[in-house]
Order: C-alpha cells, then sequence, then structure tokens
C-alpha cells in the first residue's frame, strides 16, 4: 500500500486516493465501534481525511525522540513524491518545553505547511514532552500522634 500511494500521486488526487484507501488500508484498527489508523504522520490516529498521513502532499508528524528526550517532527515534502524515501524531512527538537513548542509552532508557520494541523501537531508533542517527565514521588506527611 505504501508503494502504491507513493506510485499514483500524480494519477490520482488525492479526494479519490482516500475514497480508495478509506476502508480497505493495512494500517486500519477497528476497535469499539471506532475506526483507527497507524499509518505514519496521523496525528491524531483517526481514520479520517484530514489527519491521513498517506494522501496529502504535505504532512507533519510528531514522535517521541530515540533517546527519550525531546521529540522529532516529520516533514513531507512537496518535491519529490515520487521517491518516497527522500520525501520526509526529520528535525530533531530537544529543548525544554516551550522552547520546543515554539520551535513546532515557528516549522508549521514558516514553512507553510498545514494550518489545520498545527494545533494537533502542538498537543501530541506536549503529551509526549509531559510523558518523558520523570515521575516524582510525593512524600506523604506524618501526623504526630496525640498523647493524652
Amino acid at each position: 500500500l505504501r508503494s502504491f500511494s507513493s506510485a499514483i500521486r500524480f494519477i490520482m488526487s488525492s479526494h479519490l486516493q482516500w475514497m480508495v484507501i478509506r476502508n480497505c488500508s493495512s494500517f486500519l484498527i477497528k476497535r469499539n465501534g471506532q475506526t483507527y489508523s497507524t499509518e505514519p504522520n496521523n496525528l491524531k490516529s483517526r481514520n479520517s481525511f484530514r489527519f491521513n498521513g498517506l494522501v496529502h502532499k504535505k504532512t507533519v508528524g510528531v514522535q517521541p525522540a530515540a533517546d527519550g528526550k525531546g521529540v522529532v517532527v516529520v516533514l513531507k515534502k512537496r518535491a519529490g513524491q515520487h521517491k518516497p524515501a527522500s520525501s520526509y524531512v526529520k528535525v530533531t527538537i530537544n529543548k525544554n518545553s516551550r522552547a520546543t513548542l515554539s520551535s513546532l509552532r515557528h516549522i508549521i508557520r514558516k514553512n507553510n505547511y498545514r494550518r489545520d494541523l498545527r494545533m494537533a501537531a502542538l498537543r501530541r508533542a506536549s503529551a509526549i514532552l509531559k510523558s518523558q517527565k520523570p515521575v516524582v514521588v510525593k512524600k506523604k506527611r506524618t501526623r504526630a500522634v496525640k498523647t493524652a
């Protein structure tokens, strides 16, 4: 399916590609009356045209970094669609959370990526950064026992 998607890029529009892969994709997971999708660059893991990472020319993906610190932003370039391996650009951002989210917002805005995916990308990056924080165990205070 991956090679199918890249091979027909110039033949079919993205809407027609979506109609083809909407119900029969190897990435689909149907559970509890919901349909999820596990394809790369799908920010919300929903099976919908808006969040699909295969049919659009420009997509944004946010993944945790391999070392467990920071996030990796995966951008799909519009040029070079006939070479799928080189059509993705990966940028690792390893800063504090506020600077990371600011950098991600800047990358999406300045490179004219899809404006409708900006908030979803920021929320996913925020969730990844929050999951990478160490869990702090709070100490329980013990009360002094009253003596009569």
